[in-house]
């Protein structure tokens, strides 16, 4: 494996992937999502930092 590969394993490691009250899933880091609570949902400061995978997956996926 070349060294980008072992890097984008090593942050692809450190992710997480949380799925909302409303159902979207989003790609965070750990560290943006401490203390989420799943009857809660993201708030809106953690959605700023994740990524909602609808945007890259397409809604139907």
């Amino acid at each position: 494996m070349s060294m980008r590969g072992q890097i984008i394993s090593k942050e692809y490691q450190r992710m997480e992937w949380v799925q909302d009250k409303d159902g979207k899933e989003f790609a965070c880091y750990h560290d943006d999502v401490k203390g989420f609570d799943s009857k809660e949902g993201l708030t809106e400061d953690q959605k700023k930092r994740c990524l909602d995978v609808s945007q890259v997956a397409g809604d139907t996926w």
